[in-house]
C-alpha cells in the first residue's frame, strides 16, 4: 500500500484536494492507496511528555503504526513561511526511528507560489535522507497553485503530465527496491 500524506492540518487545504487528484494515478498503476491527513492524526492531544519514550495519544499512535505498513510514501507539502508546515514536522518528530524511515521509499510534491514548494521539499529531503529513506528523485512542484488548482482539477497540462509520470516512476521505484529485498515494510535490510 502507498500512503499519500497531506502535509498540513489546514482545513479544506489544497494539499488535501491534490491528494484526491493523484489517488487515481496510483490506483491506475494497481496500487492500493490510503490518504493520511496531518489534520486527522491527533496532534492537538500532544503534550511535552509525548516526545521520546512517553506515551503517545491513541490516535497519533495508530497513525504512526499505519505508516509502518507503507510500501511507499508520497508527501504533499505546501510552503509555509519558507519551509514545511510546523504540523507536518511535529508529526514526523513522533514517528518511530528507525522503522518509519529506513529503506522507506518517499516521493515529494510541493505546492505554493513562485517556487512551487521547492524549499519545504528540500527541507523534507534533508530529514528523510538523514534518516536513511529512499528518496525518489523526480519531485513535482506546483507553481501558482491558487491559479491552477480549480474545482478538484489541475488546469495545467504539463503539471498533470508530471504528476502522472511521477506516479508511474515511483511505483516502478518501489517495485525495483522490493525485487532486491530493500524495503521498509518487509523489514529485510542489507547487512
Amino acid at each position: 500500500m502507498i500512503h499519500i500524506l497531506v502535509g498540513t492540518n489546514r482545513k479544506d487545504s489544497r494539499s488535501a484536494e491534490l491528494a484526491e487528484i493523484i489517488r487515481p494515478l496510483y490506483e491506475a498503476q494497481g496500487q492500493a492507496i490510503k490518504i493520511m491527513n496531518v489534520g486527522d492524526v491527533g496532534l492537538e492531544e500532544l503534550n511535552n511528555e509525548s516526545y521520546g519514550e512517553g506515551q503517545k495519544p491513541a490516535k497519533l499512535q495508530a497513525a504512526v503504526e499505519e505508516l509502518l505498513t507503507s510500501d511507499g510514501l508520497v508527501v504533499i507539502c505546501p510552503e509555509y513561511n519558507g519551509s514545511m508546515p510546523g504540523a507536518l514536522k511535529y508529526f514526523i518528530d513522533h514517528w518511530k526511528y528507525p522503522d518509519s524511515f529506513e529503506f522507506r521509499p518517499v516521493a515529494f510534491i510541493g505546492l505554493g507560489g513562485m517556487f512551487g514548494g521547492l524549499r519545504p521539499v528540500e527541507h523534507l529531503q534533508q530529514v528523510f535522507g538523514y534518516r536513511n529513506s529512499f528518496i525518489y528523485p523526480e519531485r513535482v512542484f506546483l507553481h501558482n497553485v491558487w491559479g491552477i488548482l480549480k474545482e478538484g482539477q489541475i488546469d495545467h497540462d504539463m503539471n498533470n503530465q508530471l504528476l502522472e509520470k511521477q506516479a508511474q516512476g515511483f511505483c516502478r521505484f518501489i517495485k525495483a527496491l522490493k525485487s532486491e529485498n530493500l524495503h521498509a515494510a518487509g523489514q529485510s535490510h542489507p547487512k
